[in-house]
């Protein structure tokens, strides 16, 4: 008899095997990310990670703005205002990046905290890409800081990058993941 696979609610205690019927529908929609300057924000996520920016909301009376950002086709987004923002709160796996004005020329202000210091949390994003070599190359090529670089550390073949505010990505693409994560498999 064959073993239980590892994504099996008997290898996982408190994993349901079935979802509710109440959450039909669900989507993992977006993460947030706080940013300091939404210039160089935008910049990296468009030119850099190659986003489009799905929509802009601006909150004047709170002082802060939402720029969601993705890989949807942004020729398909509706043209009224109301119904692009549905569509964009429809979409799979984006990017919300909050910006609170004035921090951008506050030197006072120091930032925000990634994850990845103490107290550790939140980690970091992925991205696959069709090639981990020719992107790496090219961040490289445009001056994205690394936090580790493909042939560093004992998982060859992937990298992660810094954004402009220090959150983590990580760069994969689907050829060699199979095999980066082969023994854990």
């Amino acid at each position: 008899m064959a073993a239980e696979p590892k994504e099996s609610p008997a290898n996982n205690p408190g994993l349901h095997a079935t979802p509710d019927e109440a959450t039909k529908g669900y989507i993992m929609q977006q993460t947030m990310f706080r940013i300091k300057d939404p210039k160089v924000s935008l910049d990296f996520y468009s030119r850099v990670l190659g986003m489009s920016l799905l929509k802009r909301l601006d909150f004047p009376e709170m002082k802060f703005s939402l720029y969601f950002m993705g890989y949807e086709d942004t020729t398909q987004a509706p043209s009224n205002p109301v119904d692009k923002t549905v569509w964009t709160f429809s979409q799979k796996a984006t990017i919300e990046l909050t910006h609170n004005w004035g921090t951008e020329s506050d030197p006072e202000f120091k930032g925000y905290h990634n994850g990845n210091s103490e107290p550790r949390g939140f980690g970091h994003i992925g991205i696959t890409v069709d090639d981990t070599y020719k992107a790496c190359e090219r961040f490289q090529n445009l001056g994205v800081e690394f936090v580790k670089k493909l042939e560093d550390g004992k998982m060859k073949g992937i990298a992660f990058i810094k954004d402009p505010d220090g959150y983590w990505i990580e760069i994969f693409d689907r050829k060699t993941i199979g095999n980066v994560t082969q023994t854990a498999a």
